[in-house]
This record gives C-alpha cells, structure tokens and sequence, in this order.
C-alpha cells in the first residue's frame, strides 16, 4: 500500500482545505495479503464464534479464553505488534481491517478489542524494554489475557476523578494499591491488569492531581472480583467490578512516569474510538447480510418481502450507512498511517510515532465512533423491522445484534461527550496555531454579508454533490466561527450549541470522505460499473444538506439575534441547498444489486 501522494491533510483540516479524490485510501485497494488477512479473521468467526454465540453468552466457564487462545495462534491477536514481541507488526490499516472483520462476532469481539486493544496498547507504547519484553508476547499469542482498569463508581466521563490510591510501601519496593474499579471488560479472567490510581504522599496524605498507570499480575494477590454483571447486551462479554484491597504491585510495574496516567488513558482512547468504528461498521455489515437474506426468503402476497419499496428502501439506507461510514473509517486509518510514517522517518521510534500520529487526528476519530456506533444502531433497528416478528425472538440473529449494539454509544466515552469533544479539539488546534479557522472562517462571514456570486454549474461526475460538500464546509465554519466570537470562553457551557455543531461537522466529514471514495471508484472502474455507489453518494450528501441546515438554524437561534441571526439563517439555507433528486430510484439501485446477490455487496 502505497503513502506516496501529495502532504496529507492534518487532522482537522478537512474544513479548510479541498482533498482530491487520489489524497485518499479507499478500502478497493486493499492488496493480496490484506485480503488473506482478511479472509483469516472472517474463517475464525465462521469456526469458533458464530457456532458457538449461545454458549458465549451463557458465560460457559472457560470459553472465551479458549477462544481467545485460538485466535492468538492464528497472530490475530497480534497483528499490530512488533514482530520482536511475537506479533506480525503490520500497519495501521491492516489493524483496523482485521478490527472490522471481527466486529461482527459479538461478545467475542468486545473481549478481543479489549485484549488487543486498551488491555495491550498502554504497555505497547508506554512500558520500558524490560515490562515489554517480559509481558507483550504473552499477549501477542493469548496466553495471557489483558484488562484495563480505569472506570470507578464515582468516576465515568471525569475519568480524572478516580478515588483508586496507591501508596509506596515503608521498605520503598512496592506500591501499595487500594480501590474499586467497575465495569471491567475481561475482568473475570484477565491475568495482566492496566489500573489507574492517584498516588498518595503517606506522610502527608496529598494526592497528585492526576492518575498514575500500573501494570498489576492477577499472581500478586489483593484482588477480589464481584460476580458477572447481567447486562442488555454483549451478555458473554466478561464485565466485573475489581477491587484492591492492599494489592502490592513492585514498583518496577509503573507504568510510564508518575502522574501520566491521564495522557494515556486520553491517548489510548483515541486509538479506541476509531477501532469501535472499524468494529461496529464489521457488526453492521453483517446484519445487512442477514437483512437481504431473509428479505429474499420471507414470502407474502406470493413473493418475497424483498420485492416491495418499502423494505428495499430499508436495504438501500442500511447499505449507504455502512458505504458512508466504511469510506471514513478508511480514510482517516489511512491519514493516521501516513502521519505515523512521517514520524518514524523524523526519527521517532514506532511507539511514539503511532501515539502522536493517531492523536493529530483525536477530533476524527471522535467523529468516527459517532458515525461507527450509531451506524450499527440504526441497521441493527432497521435490521429487526424488515425481519418483522421473528426480529423479536431471540430464535434470529438481528434480535441479539440489537442488543448488543447498544453500548457502542457509551464505549470509549459516550458520543454526546465525543460530540463536544470533536468541537473541542477542533477548536484547541486552531488556539495553538496547529489549524487556522479563523482565517477561513473570516473569510466566510465576508461572503454572507457580500452578494450571492452565481457559480457556473459543474457538469462534471457527482459535480452538484462537490459544491454541496464546499457549502457544508461553509455552513460550519459560520456557525462554529459566529458560536465562538459571540460566546467566547462562555461557549463549552453551551453543550446543545456545540452538539449542533459536531453533528454539522460530523456529516461534513462523512459526505466528503464519501464524494472522495466513490470519484476516485469511478476513475479507476469507470462510472459504469459503480452505478450503485454513485446513488449511496447522493443519496447520503442530499440528506445531509437538510440536516446541517437544520443543525446550522437551531444553532443560530440559541446565540444570534436580530440582524445577525438573520444573516446566518439565510446563509445556512443557502449553503445547505439541495438540487431535488428522485431518491427512490436510487434507493432501488442500491437495493436490486444487493437483493441479487443475496448479501452486501459494496
């Protein structure tokens, strides 16, 4: 896979600046060892999870580590780690692929994320040579299965908060740990615990100001485990309240330095919510597969439900969601590799080079496991409606993918806290001078107030949807700039303001990214042959166009008034406009391929 295009852009300026279709990875060009790879983690679902789903989520003793144990023999497990600590050491991408083609396996895919993923990832790139060396292959194959111990009772969204201590024993050789963690993914059988704690002066009793990562053996003693949750969904994923109790960790188990374990937690998330896209886009691609079956094999009136508009118009959104959503997954991966890249070439070694790679694009990844999680909740709700009563027995797979769809919206932070946190961090770059909003944002206030100019129509391919993609820019950029100038520091306080504006970012970022992939498909097959991605992209930016201005006139009501408010209002009607478009033909298209393949086929 090639990184040799033109300066890729930084994270966040896909507002400001114009990306052309050849800027971008688009997942059709995968190579043959991708799609091995691929095809690898879709065999180990088809052979020990799919089989198996009802004995998972009975919390059959011992199975899900088995499992887990299995898919470490195959390097599932370790595909993202070096290959010096027993992984395959592949690149962001192929990571994120083998993330969604596992997405679909249910409770086994939340284990496995949260093996691979939180409970792996801060010693991978915050442990020293001696606490990598003697944990990360352990790891790698499954012998030993990781946890990670940050949420408390007191402490969610504030993970800051945490009440756990730690406190340096007399003889100076060991941290001394005590506190309850709660909603614990693996914790019922996790050797290698991440634990968050504040450190305690014991002379003094003055605790730091933020958390302190350790790495904590099962083997130490000093910790104890409240029985299974029963919980909506995800029923055999392990999730367990842990508690330590005088749990003595030798202090060579710190993790990273003193008081830094909030930039990892912090850290560790962002890496998190863009594989929770990856993972529920695998999960939703699935539940379309199930929706086209059966629509083809459920009967009425003397043919299958599938003939009828109204369930093919279901097939046809389920399938532009997940084309949507597969199109920005991707692209940003692929942004995150090459920012990954062009740290390693300044020298930094690959730990650091992935950390801050991944963290320059913190607001995409925010926005992505938004637009991932509630992707899968909607095909997984439509999912249920096109089955009709059998979506409700627990006899058909939607009803269980229903339910376990649902905690995607709180995973890796809720999405209304990822909301504000993209306007956030948006914002925070363009403060420290990383992202320059101003100037366009300036620049967009002196267009509203000029007189409209009347561009030339663009009869290129998909050229109405290129100018509708310009104008959302526009939209958020006088929202956003007119929010921050009339609020000020005042404008964090105003938390349905600034969900407007993430909702307006978060489609900006999905329509684009989605324009990007289906031109730059079109060149490389010709637009004959993508007939059907062609409708999902119009179908996508044209509804699009009327949420943002809905988005952009509530947003404007809650801060401007008189003139002001006027002037926006009519700018957000004119940089939301729509050219009407015949959306159940294209919805027809998208659908008749689909129902004639029997699956998803985009």
């Amino acid at each position: 896979m090639s990184t040799d295009v033109k300066k890729a852009l930084q994270g966040g300026e896909f507002l400001i600046r114009t990306s052309e279709p050849q800027d971008i990875f688009i997942p059709e060009e995968f190579n043959e060892e991708q799609g091995m790879i691929a095809q690898t983690a879709t065999d180990f679902l088809a052979a020990e999870v799919w089989p198996n789903l009802d004995r998972i989520d009975s919390m059959e003793e011992g199975l899900m580590p088995k499992i887990l144990e299995k898919a470490g023999e195959l390097g599932l497990l370790g595909i993202s780690i070096p290959e010096e600590y027993g992984g395959f050491g592949k690149d962001f991408v192929t990571g994120m692929l083998v993330t969604e083609k596992t997405g679909a396996g249910h409770s086994y895919s939340v284990a496995m994320a949260a093996h691979t993923g939180i409970g792996t990832l801060p010693l991978l790139y915050y442990g020293n040579a001696e606490q990598k060396a003697k944990y990360v292959p352990k790891l790698a194959t499954g012998e030993w299965k990781a946890c990670y111990c940050l949420t408390e009772p007191g402490s969610g969204s504030d993970a800051n908060s945490g009440k756990t201590k730690a406190v340096l024993s007399p003889d100076g050789k060991h941290w001394i740990l005590n506190g309850q963690k709660m909603w614990i993914t693996n914790g019922g059988f996790a050797d290698l615990f991440t634990v968050f704690a504040k450190v305690v002066d014991p002379a003094t009793g003055v605790e730091d100001e933020n958390l302190t990562a350790f790495l904590v053996e099962k083997s130490f003693g000093g910790i104890t485990l409240n029985p299974e949750e029963k919980k909506m969904g995800i029923k055999g994923s392990s999730t367990r309240q842990v508690f330590f109790n005088d749990c003595k960790v030798p202090v060579e188990n710190m993790l990273s330095e003193r008081q830094n374990g909030f930039k990892i937690a912090v850290n560790i998330l962002n890496i998190g919510r863009i594989k929770l896209a990856g993972a529920a886009l695998g999960g939703a691609k699935a539940v379309v597969d199930q929706s086209v079956k059966y629509a083809n094999e459920r009967i009425q009136f003397g043919k299958p439900i599938s003939a009828f508009g109204a369930i093919r118009q279901k097939l046809a959104d389920q399938a532009t969601y997940c084309y949507v959503v597969e199109s920005a997954t991707y692209r940003a991966s692929f942004d995150m590799e090459r920012a990954i890249e062009d740290l390693k070439a300044g020298g930094a070694d690959h730990a650091k080079a992935l950390l801050k790679g991944v963290e320059q694009y913190a607001a995409e990844a925010a926005i992505l496991k938004v637009a991932g999680s509630e992707c899968l909740d909607h095909v997984c709700d439509e999912g249920v409606q096109i089955y009709g009563g059998m979506g409700y027995s627990a006899e058909s797979p939607v009803e269980r993918a229903y339910r376990d769809s649902r905690i995607n919206r709180i995973f890796e932070g809720t999405n209304e806290i990822n909301r504000m946190l993209t306007v956030d961090m948006l914002l925070k770059r363009a403060m420290k001078g990383q992202l320059d909003l101003m100037g366009p944002a300036q620049a967009v206030a002196a267009e509203l107030m000029g007189i409209p100019d009347m561009p030339e129509p663009d009869d290129s391919l998909l050229g109405d949807e290129k100018r509708m993609v310009a104008n959302f820019k526009k939209a958020v950029l006088m929202v956003a700039g007119g929010a921050a100038q009339k609020l000020g520091l005042e404008l964090a306080k105003h938390q349905e303001t600034l969900m407007h504006i993430a909702d307006m970012v978060i489609d900006t970022y999905l329509a684009e990214s989605t324009l990007l992939r289906t031109l730059k498909l079109a060149e490389m097959k010709g637009p004959a042959h993508v007939q059907e991605q062609l409708a999902m992209c119009q179908l996508y930016i044209h509804d699009a166009a009327d949420r943002i201005h809905k988005w952009a006139k509530e947003a404007v009501c809650n801060f401007a008034e008189g003139d002001e408010r006027q002037a926006m209002l009519m700018g957000a009607k004119r940089w939301s406009k729509n050219t009407p478009i015949n959306t159940a033909e294209l919805r027809k298209a998208v659908a008749k391929r689909m129902i004639a393949e029997g699956r998803y086929c985009y």
